[in-house]
């Protein structure tokens, strides 16, 4: 489907020497990004209008989380995911890592294990760690080319009373699965059985294939709710990483008093203005935009479908439901996903992310690659033509 004229997911917007991450850090300029997910799409114009206003205004000082911010908040959850959003339920901070550390130093001591579901997003391993923590894994099981949960396997891992939490990937980076509601119920009574906290990041949960859903796992029921942490954000739905806006939801006071504490400890809490207007015209005013870079998003997935079946087809596209970010297999290359990473970087000038990345010394990890897909098609289209003359050359 065609976006409409006023949202041109077309256009080429320059990103180098803008001080782009994704653009500026690579080794030349002849560098194709496909790699770190954040698009290469202009921010829908609602979000442009509203941070022009508040340039506009001229004072920048620090910031009041107003009532209109959670009226947004709430607003968009129960619209689109039927989540109801007490005031008294958000902690606001700079982003959803900073969100994860702050709960790991709130609810952890070091030496605890925090359960996580791989492959997975690598700042999990990072934030574990880094609290001084275990990472105890949960392996997704790759059955007929789709993700599940080892149950049985969890259930081992919860009844260990040094496993504190968990860390659920809803929708899940780097495969794009979406979870059903079974699942979440099974994983979530598995939880509350042996008292271990589900921290659920959200990041991804708009960005939903057509026919596709999301599940907030704290809507499960009162029962999951009273045993979960939400983390949600704008920056991946609309493009708006750099204003470092996201929220932690949580019903538990208690165990909120104690995440806040600890953002505050940390001086993690203090957000910009720009990230509390970017997110209350995203979220009041962004959804027909949303919308259309869904259609937009899903074309490019199909593009790459076809293209791996026509010219690639010793890849694998992983049938994803969720996000910009395509998981495909490589092993047919006979090279690891770092090996290949490598070669697409100094041969084809594509700069992808390995697969080892969300599980580093993983066999299942390391044959696969990720693909950022979040670009004017054009750019796709050449991103694809560069995997093709590496692998094919």
């Amino acid at each position: 489907m065609a976006a409409p004229a006023s949202f041109d997911f077309d256009a080429i917007i320059p990103r180098h020497q803008t001080g782009s991450f994704k653009w500026d850090s690579n080794p030349g300029a002849d560098v194709l990004p496909m790699w770190v997910a954040d698009m290469d799409f202009s921010a829908a114009p609602a979000v442009l209008d509203a941070l022009a206003r508040r340039v506009e205004h001229g004072v920048f000082g620090y910031t009041l989380i107003r009532d209109g911010y959670y009226l947004a908040l709430s607003g968009w959850f129960e619209r689109r995911y039927d989540f109801v959003i007490q005031r008294d339920q958000v902690l606001t901070t700079t982003g959803v890592v900073p969100a994860i550390s702050a709960i790991l130093r709130a609810l952890t001591t070091p030496g605890d294990g925090v359960i996580v579901q791989t492959p997975v997003y690598h700042c999990f391993f990072s934030s574990i760690r880094n609290q001084g923590c275990n990472v105890v894994e949960n392996p997704l099981r790759l059955i007929n080319g789709r993700y599940q949960m080892d149950f049985t396997h969890l259930e081992q891992q919860a009844a260990d009373s040094r496993n504190k939490l968990l860390l659920l990937c809803h929708p899940h980076n780097p495969s794009g699965r979406v979870w059903t509601a079974e699942e979440l119920r099974r994983l979530g009574d598995i939880c509350a059985r042996h008292q271990v906290v589900v921290v659920s990041d959200e990041i991804h949960c708009d960005l939903l294939f057509p026919g596709e859903s999301h599940q907030p796992f704290a809507t499960l029921g009162p029962e999951y709710q009273a045993n979960a942490i939400t983390l949600n954000s704008p920056s991946k739905s609309f493009n708006l990483a750099g204003l470092q806006i996201a929220n932690i939801i949580v019903a538990d006071q208690g165990i909120k008093a104690l995440i806040q504490q600890a953002l505050h400890i940390h001086d993690v809490a203090q957000v910009n203005p720009f990230g509390v207007e970017g997110l209350i015209a995203a979220y009041n005013e962004g959804g027909p935009w949303l919308d259309a870079l869904l259609d937009y998003l899903y074309g490019n997935y199909q593009l790459i479908q076809s293209f791996l079946h026509s010219r690639l087809p010793q890849l694998t596209l992983y049938p994803q439901q969720s996000t910009y970010l395509a998981w495909i297999n490589t092993t047919a290359t006979g090279l690891s996903s770092d090996e290949l990473a490598h070669r697409l970087l100094t041969d084809g000038k594509l700069r992808i992310s390995s697969g080892n990345g969300f599980l580093p010394g993983s066999e299942t990890a390391a044959a696969f690659i990720r693909l950022n897909f979040a670009c004017p098609r054009v750019l796709l289209q050449d991103g694809l033509e560069r995997l093709y003359r590496v692998i094919n050359g």
